[in-house]
């Protein structure tokens, strides 16, 4: 593989390929774990570029860059923009699934127990309903297919809207968590934290959400996740799902209280 097949990461982000090398950089993707890993970390970068409209882009530019280059940057991030948010999902589950079978492991974002922007206040969600008062929604983890082990907790947060369907199970290793998340706008970056009852925190779990955002009237499909911890079951205080900003500042989203 040339070495401009490795050059064309940012083009590919930002949807300004054409067809032809758009198909021939999707095929070295597959194999090549470094461009879909550094695919991954332009992202958050190209959701906020998605949000910036021709015209500002122009101001900013118009003295410094080549006009005839910004025309067809300008045009491209128009009639892209929604074909490329959907690349960046792939682009991310192609660089989770190539990086892990590479190296036989899952992926898990773990910070250390001290992170001073992690705390955020819990936010008010209504009371959980028992396991047995609810059925299966089309979405939720088990639903359609083998149960998931685990306590179930759902949670409709009276502030956001954010639903959220929590099935939380004690292991040998700490806890495991598989959850549904849905009422969730995008776009925005996310992050899965539990807070312990000594009041340490750690992540464990980040993504990113479309523009169309998960279980919306844009996209009814419900975001569908699982995560886990070295810390028992016994010692969680909750989980949180956190939004967090460009400048890494976390707010709450709903939180939900293992049974």
């Amino acid at each position: 593989m040339s070495r401009a097949d490795h050059m064309d990461v940012a083009a590919y982000a930002l949807g300004v390929l054409d067809e032809h090398d758009t198909e021939r950089f999707e095929e070295h993707l597959a194999t090549c774990w470094a461009c879909a890993a550094e695919l991954e970390t332009m992202v958050p970068v190209v959701g906020m570029l998605s949000g910036i409209d021709g015209e500002t882009m122009t101001a900013l530019e118009q003295t410094q860059t080549d006009p005839a280059l910004l025309d067809r940057t300008l045009v491209a991030v128009r009639a892209h923009r929604r074909k490329t948010r959907f690349r960046q999902l792939l682009a991310t589950a192609a660089a989770v699934v190539v990086f892990g079978g590479l190296t036989g492991v899952g992926f898990a974002s773990v910070t250390e127990d001290s992170a001073p922007d992690v705390g955020a206040l819990p936010t008010t969600s209504a009371p959980a309903s028992p396991p047995v008062t609810r059925p299966g929604q089309p979405g939720d983890p088990g639903v359609g297919g083998n149960p998931v082990e685990g306590k179930q907790r759902n949670v409709t947060d009276t502030t956001t809207g954010v639903v959220a369907t929590f099935f939380v199970a004690s292991k040998e290793f700490g806890t495991g968590v598989n959850f549904t998340l849905a009422k969730l706008p995008g776009p925005r970056v996310c992050r899965l934290v539990v807070v312990r009852k000594n009041n340490t925190s750690e992540i464990i779990s980040t993504w990113s959400v479309p523009g169309g955002g998960y279980g919306t009237n844009t996209n009814p499909n419900r975001l569908t996740l699982a995560a886990s911890t070295s810390t028992p079951t016994s010692e969680i205080k909750h989980f949180q799902v956190q939004s967090v900003d460009i400048n890494g500042v976390a707010s709450p989203l709903v939180t939900v209280t293992p049974a």
